[in-house]
This record gives C-alpha cells, structure tokens and sequence, in this order.
C-alpha cells in the first residue's frame, strides 16, 4: 500500500531516483495506491545532469510494493521495495528503460509499454 508520505524510488532511467507521494489519482477519495495505481508525487532527489529537477511535481505507475497483493488465484506477491516508474500525460513513461521486476498487472490496467520495456515480469 502507498498513501501519503510514502518514500518510493524510481524504476526506470528518467534521471529522478526517489519521490514523496501526495496523492493517490482516479480511485476517487481513496487513501492507498496498490500496483498499477497512478500516483501524485514531488521529485527529492534527481541525477543532477537529468532535466527533471528536485521539486518538480511528477505523475508515477506504482509497480512494486512491499505490503503483499493477493492475486485472485489466491497468491500473494510482494516486493523488496515500494517502486514506481514516472509517466506522461499519456500514460507513456517518461524514461526509455525499467529496472528491476514489475507485477503482470499492469498490462490489465493498460501499461503494456512499461511491461515490455521491464526486464522481468513477475
């Protein structure tokens, strides 16, 4: 689960590598993101070459978590880290590659690009 205040790093290569959550976005008034929930977040720290800067307010895919997802076969999945690989308006990421394993259900939510450039789906 992520909710506000949540410290989550960065899967892939758009140059930020950590970010504080603010909001949860689309689950109407809900406060926890689960995988493949879009996320309000401020930038806190950033490669200093890279065009995004710290502070800058940023839109993120949660990919990985480490509370357990129960998956409706009755198993669990879960993660060494809470993670997220930041977007565009379009739902397209904003980096070129994904680091680090992603949970399959991204593709039912319609993030098919992040689950192909991911080097392994769990």
């Amino acid at each position: 689960m992520i909710q506000l205040r949540t410290w989550l790093d960065v899967a892939d290569n758009s140059g930020a590598k950590r970010v504080h959550a603010i909001k949860v976005v689309g689950r109407g008034n809900a406060k926890y993101a689960e995988i493949g929930d879009i996320v309000v977040g401020s930038v806190r720290k950033a490669l200093p070459s890279s065009p995004i800067k710290p502070g800058t307010v940023v839109r993120g895919v949660v990919v990985r978590t480490r509370n357990a997802h129960r998956r409706p076969d009755g198993t669990y999945v879960r993660f060494d880290s809470n993670a997220i690989v930041l977007i565009g308006e379009d739902k397209s990421p904003r980096g070129t590659r994904v680091f680090g394993a992603v949970a399959r259900e991204l593709r039912k939510k319609g993030f098919t690009k992040i689950v192909n450039l991911a080097s392994e789906v769990v």
